[in-house]
């Protein structure tokens, strides 16, 4: 299965703030294989191996793993630390409880609130960059996001399991429609911009279940972070997620017809379209997703345009040139 490429601008907003912090971000990109053309064109895509590479790259010239973005700064190894205090907790809610207690003595860190219901829990939390950031509205937007991915996704890690979030919430304006699909893909649900704290909403059931991993499968996650952040796709239980995987298992792209989907679903072709339009898609944007990550991964490992042509069921290369051109706005050999 294809891990799902990554909008550029995730990537461009950091690069917002290397004259704050007094750093020169050149070589993070070039150890990720990213150019500044790629970057300036809203339809390019990166790869989580490539985000993930200029991730790690920038924490090692800042030293610091919320990037010169927080309020103080964050040494490397601070995460690690966390984990380390609740890695041996009996259940999620109880590390989520601890993780709020450590992180009140990290000046760096934004203070997590943990309200308990009857049937959900909420925790949230306020971003307030450094006072010497240009821009931090801009600033605390990057951190927001970075932190409620990490929640969710650390989350699923430690218990083993999907997390289906109930809500998620973040205090900022929505950002273009292309973008704000991209998060609720990220979180499974559709998102809600524009509230007064960022959250997410767990129902009890996830907080109630028992952590499975150890501090040995820790060393490991934290070897590899952030891939898993990037790259972890079974938190979606979307119509449009199903669709996706379908056809990524199908192996067949583009050939994979509507009544096979819906068949395979168990739904009707007519409640299949529907639920996609609901959901802002279309079997075809489906289809043209996949065979754009499909493809972006395949030539980042060396695929030649002849094999991968043939491989997604284009006619001839130069047709899938062409597509990938619409795609993402570039050449095939741009991505090399």
């Amino acid at each position: 299965m294809s891990a799902r490429t990554i909008p550029t601008a995730f990537v461009q907003r950091y690069l917002m703030f290397s004259p704050d912090n007094n750093i020169d971000l050149s070589n993070a990109l070039r150890a990720a294989g990213i150019d500044l053309a790629t970057l300036s064109d809203p339809r390019a895509r990166l790869t989580p191996a490539q985000v993930t590479t200029f991730v790690q790259t920038t924490w090692q010239l800042t030293d610091d793993e919320l990037f010169g973005l927080g309020g103080a700064p964050v040494p490397r190894g601070t995460f690690r630390l966390i984990c380390l205090t609740l890695i041996h907790c009996r259940d999620l809610g109880t590390a989520f409880a601890r993780m709020a207690d450590v992180i009140r003595a990290l000046p760096g860190l934004a203070p997590l609130s943990i309200e308990t219901g009857e049937d959900s829990t909420r925790i949230s939390f306020s971003v307030q960059p450094r006072a010497e950031i240009s821009e931090p509205d801009v600033a605390a937007r990057v951190t927001t996001d970075f932190v409620l991915i990490l929640l969710h996704r650390f989350a699923a890690w430690l218990i083993g399991k999907r997390v289906r979030l109930r809500a998620i919430e973040f205090p900022y304006e929505a950002p273009d429609a292309r973008l704000a699909q991209d998060y609720d893909y990220i979180f499974g649900a559709p998102v809600t911009f524009g509230t007064s704290r960022a959250a997410l909403e767990f129902d009890n059931s996830a907080m109630r279940a028992p952590i499975i991993q150890t501090e040995e499968s820790l060393e490991e996650y934290l070897r590899e972070s952030p891939i898993q952040l990037m790259s972890e796709r079974d938190y979606d239980s979307t119509a449009s997620a199903q669709v996706r995987r379908v056809i990524e298992l199908g192996v067949k792209g583009r050939t994979s017809t509507a009544d096979e989907i819906a068949e395979m679903l168990s739904i009707s072709v007519p409640h299949l379209r529907r639920l996609l339009r609901r959901e802002g898609t279309s079997l075809n944007q489906l289809r043209e997703e996949v065979l754009r990550d499909i493809a972006i991964a395949g030539l980042g490992r060396g695929e030649s345009v002849e094999l991968l042509s043939s491989r997604l069921g284009f006619s001839e290369p130069s047709a899938f040139r062409r597509a990938f051109k619409r795609w993402t706005g570039d050449t095939p050999s741009s991505y090399r």
